[in-house]
């Protein structure tokens, strides 16, 4: 049997020079097209307008946005690269004022930047940030591979899985999170099935989900949202791979497992609570407008968070690149994660996007 295709989200072609590639996830699964992002300005214009989605693939892409907005000063005295650097800093954030990983690479290419500035000249911490941000991509690959050896321990043989959104290969530098513990399971040649809700208003599970989960042959069936009460109910489901809070809910309903798969890096310890994660509002184009055809009136009001918040309640485990975390306390958080969490910090956060 042929080897699973596997997803390459994003890559950066060339040397410190070169530019970044990535998937145009809004186009899929009817059409297959690569974006070259040659400039910063193309690299804020994939993130926010979802050509590149998912927190870790957002991270990493804003790494190489560092890079690609740096190029053109790269010769230029240490004042003006610095100047420069925090600007293209300032910039990507603006693309997805909420996430997390977005500003987490960020940061960490500006520290890195700043760790070299006494003794290094603009060009050579050019070449250190190239490595850097390809240092991100690395980390990602292999905490989503861990994620998948963790949570493919927790899964019995021939299970019904369900899953929301798109927590695979697409959103993140492979494999990904949920679909992670799907794809090492199909590695380790067990048997599974899973079950896709489509996920509004963008249906990233109907567009990108079951294109990923066709792609590697597994088998998976496609639903309707408010029909994950239905395949519980009958029998169809023994686990939950996601971080969606309404069907938490229901997982608990049915008493079935309902896991968060998520890298570290993805855990804010500096919000006192689930209560006080910021959530985007996403336009309201987004559901008034689906995919440019208009499918409301005019002037209707519009709540469009990008986003849902799971209570730590609800989740039976954490599974991480380092561990499963269970149950979810805020000591086993601590233990894991290796610093001391803020009381909610326990709580799970869905995009949808």
């Amino acid at each position: 049997m042929p080897a699973p295709h596997r997803i390459e989200t994003l890559r950066w072609v060339g040397d410190t020079d070169g530019h970044l590639v990535l998937i145009d996830q809004t186009l899929l699964p009817v059409e297959f097209k690569e974006v070259a992002c040659r400039d910063v300005e193309t690299v804020w214009e994939a993130i926010r307008s979802l050509r590149v989605r998912g927190a870790p693939a957002i991270g990493i892409a804003a790494a190489y946005g560092i890079c690609l907005g740096l190029q053109a000063v790269q010769d230029a005295g240490e004042g003006g690269f610095f100047d420069r650097l925090g600007e293209v800093r300032d910039y990507l954030a603006s693309s997805r004022p909420t996430a997390v990983n977005l500003f987490w690479a960020l940061d960490r290419m500006v520290a890195k930047a700043q760790q070299l500035r006494a003794d290094h000249p603009p060009r050579a911490i050019l070449d250190a940030l190239v490595a850097e941000a390809r240092a991100i991509h690395d980390e990602d690959r292999a905490m989503c591979h861990a994620i998948g050896r963790f949570g493919a321990a927790l899964i019995d043989d021939g299970s019904g899985i369900l899953t929301h959104c798109n927590a695979g290969g697409l959103a993140t530098s492979e494999y990904g999170t949920a679909l992670a513990v799907v794809f090492t399971l199909q590695d380790q040649g067990r048997s599974i099935h899973v079950y896709v809700d489509e996920t509004r208003p963008l249906l990233q599970g109907a567009r990108l989900t079951a294109w990923e989960l066709a792609q590697r042959g597994v088998p998976a069936t496609l639903i309707c949202d408010s029909m994950a009460a239905v395949v519980m109910r009958e029998g169809r489901i023994q686990a939950v791979i996601t971080g969606a809070d309404r069907i938490a809910v229901l997982a608990q309903a049915h008493r079935i497992p309902f896991y968060v798969a998520a890298p570290t890096n993805t855990f804010d310890l500096s919000i006192p609570s689930g209560d006080r994660i910021p959530i985007e509002q996403r336009p309201r184009e987004e559901i008034t407008h689906g995919f440019g055809r208009q499918i409301a009136p005019n002037g209707i009001d519009v709540y469009n968070p990008a986003f849902d918040v799971t209570p730590a309640h609800y989740i039976k485990a954490i599974i991480t690149e380092r561990g499963v975390i269970s149950p979810v306390t805020l000591a086993n958080v601590r233990a894991m994660v290796g610093e001391a969490p803020s009381p909610g910090s326990g709580d799970a956060h869905a995009p949808r996007r």
